[in-house]
């Protein structure tokens, strides 16, 4: 795990420079976005060794030279590439920027999705509302208007969303189905994903899903086109209402990459309803990005970062949490952990909880 209670070795002058890549952050971004997206990077991986010149460069892609130019500069002074003789010659970051499957989705996700948004920030922290999100509508959050975001950044957002949850489903699995469930409640299940891998991987569970009317609907369409509607039920809720109970009658409940969409008293309020409709034998799953769980510095920054979108895009007021803080949020809520499993896919937790006993 990440520690941060020493200083990073490193020296002044390093750490200035660091300092100037941070004030200059959101142009080394769209410069390497740009990169991408006008195919120069994909024009000099295909060189190899010996790389490409600028006129070749200029021949080869949809822009002036004097586009091209100032971005391979700053390419240059940002390690994506290097220049021998006046041949551009990817990079090994250039490389993983390129190729990397992680790096593509963060970067079309905070492209189409945040970076606008991202201007009020201050006004998001200072308001606790998500105030960036007026860039695409008029919801409190984004929740209810996923289905009416401009197709791109639908597209980002559900890949990025998608892409870290996919990677943990087939570890989670058979962590799950070891106790045989026959009823799973997903909760906020979104477009069905989880509800049809659990039918693929078990002929006989049924699933119900629990979310807002316009996912509910996107995931039915979803379950009668894998031809498991009938095992595959909505129940209509609106979770930041109290007063709305959970589904009763599962034996297993499922919260995937969902309560980091929740501040800590709205979070809290969900665990105690979900253990109203518990007994003994119920297990609830939480599968989560713990920042303070992630096994390279990379996630921790990723998923700390991820945290900004909720403040300014989503809500105002939730985050991706320390474990520490979720798992007082469980026994406080009158649960306990019974077991805890990490470096699941890319850097989830797995809680398995139940119910407190009674005295």
């Amino acid at each position: 795990m990440i520690d941060y209670a020493k200083p990073k070795k490193i020296h002044a002058f390093d750490a200035k420079f660091d300092a100037q890549k941070i004030a200059f952050a959101p142009v080394a971004f769209q410069a390497a976005r740009c990169l991408i997206k006008f195919d120069i990077l994909k024009h000099i991986d295909a060189s190899g060794e010996t790389g490409i010149n600028l006129q070749a460069l200029v021949e080869a892609c949809s822009i002036s030279e004097y586009g091209i130019h100032v971005l391979v500069d700053m390419g240059l002074s940002m390690n994506l590439i290097y220049q021998e003789e006046g041949q551009y010659i990817l990079d090994k970051t250039g490389y993983f920027l390129l190729h990397d499957a992680m790096a593509q989705r963060n970067l079309n996700f905070v492209h189409d999705v945040c970076y606008e948004g991202l201007f009020k920030l201050d006004e998001s922290i200072e308001n606790g509302k998500p105030e960036g999100l007026q860039v695409f509508g008029d919801w409190p959050t984004i929740y209810p208007g996923l289905k009416d975001l401009p197709e791109a950044a639908k597209k980002s957002w559900f890949e990025f969303d998608h892409y870290y949850s996919d990677h943990a489903f087939p570890q989670t699995l058979p962590l799950i189905f070891e106790f045989a469930p026959k009823h799973i409640l997903d909760v906020g299940g979104n477009t069905g994903k989880w509800a049809l891998k659990c039918t693929e991987f078990d002929d006989d569970v049924k699933i119900t899903i629990m979310d807002l009317p316009g996912q509910l609907a996107e995931a039915q369409k979803n379950a009668e086109k894998a031809g498991v509607a009938e095992r595959i039920q909505g129940f209509e809720i609106n979770l930041l209402d109290e007063n709305q109970g959970f589904y009763q009658g599962a034996d297993t409940i499922w919260m995937s990459q969902f309560l980091d969409c929740f501040s800590k008293e709205e979070i809290l309020s969900i665990l105690k309803r979900a253990a109203k409709v518990m007994d003994k034998n119920t297990r609830l799953y939480i599968l989560e990005t713990f920042w303070d769980r992630q096994p390279f510095e990379a996630g921790a920054y990723c998923v700390n970062a991820t945290s900004l979108y909720f403040t300014t895009m989503a809500n105002g007021n939730s985050r991706m949490y320390h474990s520490k803080d979720m798992i007082k949020l469980v026994q406080e809520a009158g649960l306990y952990v019974e077991q805890d499993t990490d470096n699941i896919g890319l850097g989830h937790t797995l809680l398995n909880c139940r119910l407190k006993p009674s005295d």
